[in-house]
């Protein structure tokens, strides 16, 4: 179905009862329901916004358009959870409802400020030409969750040198001022992110450009961008768009990244800092967004999906989810991410094995599942290639190996299942010398995350393979390897 701008752009008031019953019972009927990551209740979710630890709870909110599976008129949506495992659905955090948000309310974050919640998000308005207008707009929640917007944008125009994308503001403390960092674009159409200062989170003043070490044509927009600062050294998050795809690098139709560098000069408005690198390998990975919770950790969720491509939860009424919280760790000028510790929490019934595998391919009896985590680790070798197949059926498999020869890691999903987004490949790569290997996946009814060597590279993608393709095989190919393995059911 081809949507509308009309559709699209529909306000909740002017939704009836039995629409959205209707909906939610078509979504409800999807057999690519999610068990145990954040989801939509109905239509779309995207970016993670306003990722916080306030007052004894980390809150979460998303992007969301509630009538589809499409981008239209965006809301925040409320999730929260005192341990992130169990993530209760607060429901509708705002709605556009003023002359400055009136086409959406688009991304932003939060920060903790004198006992309240300051969300600082972009408003997303359209003229009757249908030219943008973007504000920075702030809201405030109160401790019983209330939540009451500004009267008027705290950053009402664009600096003059860029366009109108101007978007997802990341406010951070530092000393006796709040900055934010606003990802635009230049008005020669090129990539960048500039900074705001405060002392009251309301009375923003504009710094500057951020002078990076990325040159001046390193995309055309730079979408949701993180900076913080962990173990002494400035990191920077960022999504830019437009990037080619070389080798095995920036293979999705967007990339997110990071650099890591010295802390940030806020004189100087200067970032120095190492080469870009990929935050995610897989197929569905984009917008992540970071806190800073109660026990000094930095914690990132992402979007598990990207835009401009559909997924075959489409035809469902709904579409995406985020990603599993993940804690950030700096080592030699690279973040690695580890699955939070709580997440242990999930899980259930244990079974584990250990192989010497030769050439061939073994089916792990009574390890069959579409929901679970599990651990392999690889060790002593000699095989040219080894890994595993996972939501094994009678023409499905994922497969997540490593070739020994390339020295390379491969997340493969040409046949997982239904297929979608096939123009941008079904296999991705990165390569990782090391002789052992180890993979940590959490795999969900529609859904593979894979942590290899300890969170040194991670490969996140959606698959819909059918109920029955449950198995899990290990193989080695040209030589032998061996392997332990556990697998932990989730509750």
């Amino acid at each position: 179905m081809e949507w509308t701008k009309e559709q699209r752009y529909r306000s909740m008031d002017d939704v009836n009862e039995e629409e959205i019953q209707a909906l939610s019972k078509l979504v409800n009927q999807c057999p690519w329901r999610q068990s145990f990551h954040i989801q939509p209740v109905t239509g779309l979710l995207n970016d993670p916004n306003g990722f916080s630890y306030f007052n004894g709870e980390y809150h979460l909110f998303y992007q969301w358009f509630p009538l589809g599976p499409v981008h239209g008129l965006k809301h925040w949506y409320h999730t929260k959870s005192k341990d992130l495992v169990h993530w209760e659905n607060v429901g509708l955090g705002f709605a556009p409802s003023n002359e400055f948000d009136s086409h959406g309310a688009y991304s932003g974050s939060g920060i903790e400020h004198e006992g309240k919640l300051y969300l600082m998000y972009t408003g997303n308005t359209r003229d009757d030409n249908w030219n943008r207008h973007p504000y920075q707009c702030l809201a405030e929640m109160s401790p019983n969750g209330s939540i009451i917007k500004m009267g008027a944008p705290v950053i009402p125009d664009v600096p003059s040198g860029y366009t109108d994308h101007f978007r997802d503001p990341k406010v951070w403390k530092q000393g006796d001022f709040f900055y934010a960092v606003i990802g635009a674009q230049r008005e020669n159409e090129t990539g960048s992110v500039v900074l705001y200062r405060s002392r009251d989170l309301t009375d923003w003043q504009f710094v500057g450009e951020v002078k990076t070490g990325l040159g001046e044509d390193f995309g055309y927009m730079w979408e949701c961008p993180d900076y913080f600062e962990l173990d002494g050294q400035g990191i920077f998050l960022f999504s830019p768009q437009g990037l080619k795809a070389e080798g095995d690098s920036c293979q999705n139709i967007y990339q997110s990244g990071y650099v890591v560098g010295s802390p940030i000069d806020l004189e100087k408005i200067e970032l120095k800092h190492g080469p870009f690198h990929e935050l995610d390998r897989g197929f569905d990975f984009y917008a992540p967004q970071t806190t800073v919770d109660h026990l000094g950790r930095r914690i990132l969720v992402g979007w598990m999906g990207l835009p401009e491509i559909d997924y075959p939860t489409d035809k469902h009424g709904w579409a995406h989810c985020l990603t599993l919280p993940r804690e950030l760790t700096v080592k030699e000028g690279k973040l690695f991410q580890q699955p939070v510790d709580e997440l242990k929490l999930l899980r259930g019934e244990k079974v584990e094995t250990s192989q010497k595998v030769e050439n061939g391919t073994i089916c792990l009896d009574n390890f069959d599942g579409d929901v679970y985590e599990l651990l392999a680790e690889f060790s002593g070798s000699t095989a040219e290639e080894f890994g595993l197949e996972l939501r094994v059926g009678e023409n499905e498999k994922t497969i997540v190996k490593y070739d020994r020869a390339a020295k390379k890691v491969v997340f493969d999903r040409t046949m997982s299942g239904e297929p979608f987004a096939e123009e941008f490949g079904t296999v991705r790569k990165c390569r990782l010398e090391a002789e052992r290997i180890s993979f940590r996946i959490f795999v969900d009814v529609s859904s593979i995350e894979v942590f290899v060597n300890d969170g040194e590279e991670v490969f996140t993608g959606r698959i819909f393979p059918g109920k029955n393709s449950n198995g899990i095989r290990v193989f080695a190919r040209g030589g032998q390897t061996n392997v332990q393995i556990v697998k932990w059911d989730i509750k």
